[in-house]
């Protein structure tokens, strides 16, 4: 049986397939989307059993091609552009996509562990899993607060393990493709190798230059949560993924 990482070539996804064949399992199917060709650079060093595209799977899963061969579903495809402004766009490809996922894998009775977002509380100061809490301001935000809406509705209907992570800042290795959307710490950490020094965040909004906080956490973390609850099927929710504590941007820097 394979276990099935979407989003395989992206940053948590190849993580996650590395730390599964850390594991010694190498039946996993990468799902993933290779238009941005360089990619495949984080799937390099990792062994899978196959690559698919994201289009020819859902394709396939739908045929029924893959029913009972497969383990679990580890789902951390998306578009994360959170300046995405083709909304149509964002909602086809995270909604829609994650819920013909979510569809399949109650039907076959397979634990769905995916990517929600920290975004979806919007710019309130309470982090809690909790709708009153939540108010996302943006297509990608919303496209992520929508499915952990259709979540908690089908909650007391499932037929297997479901879990959501709402992540926080993550930072850490193979997250070199993602350009603007790369987190904090890895542009610091580029600026300080070209410049020798780290261009901060002027103050504003009551914080001093530099000042902003953020919660970052590491994706080594983030794998460790996501292998905890693959090796406990009978706990499902929708959690928070972070330290718990906002670090200051010139805490990151320094």
């Amino acid at each position: 049986m394979y276990y099935v990482v979407t989003g395989a070539a992206g940053f948590i996804g190849s993580n996650l397939v590395k730390a599964l064949n850390q594991r010694g399992e190498t039946n996993i199917i990468a799902v993933d989307n290779l238009s941005k060709a360089d990619k495949f650079r984080n799937l390099a060093d990792c062994e899978i059993a196959d690559y698919l595209d994201k289009e020819d799977f859902i394709e396939s899963l739908i045929d029924g091609d893959f029913d009972g061969e497969i383990k679990a579903v580890l789902h951390e495809g998306a578009c994360s552009d959170t300046m995405e402004t083709d909304g149509r766009y964002m909602m086809q490809n995270n909604y829609r996509y994650t819920l013909a996922l979510l569809d399949h894998c109650q039907d076959e009775e397979v634990p769905f562990l995916y990517a929600s977002s920290a975004s979806v509380y919007g710019g309130g100061g309470v982090f809690k899993e909790s709708r009153e809490y939540e108010s996302p301001l943006n297509v990608y935000a919303y496209s992520k607060f929508l499915f952990d809406q259709v979540v908690r509705r089908r909650w007391d209907q499932r037929t297997a393990q479901i879990v959501g992570f709402r992540y926080f800042n993550v930072y850490g290795p193979r997250e070199q493709h993602k350009g603007r959307m790369a987190s904090v710490a890895y542009h610091f950490f580029n600026q300080y190798r070209a410049d020798g020094c780290v261009k901060l965040f002027e103050g504003c909004d009551g914080y001093a230059n530099g000042g902003q906080r953020r919660d970052f956490v590491s994706v080594e973390d983030v794998v460790k949560v996501n292998l905890y609850f693959l090796d406990h099927p009978e706990q499902s929710g929708i959690f928070n993924l972070g330290t718990g504590n906002a670090q200051s941007f010139n805490d990151v820097a320094v």
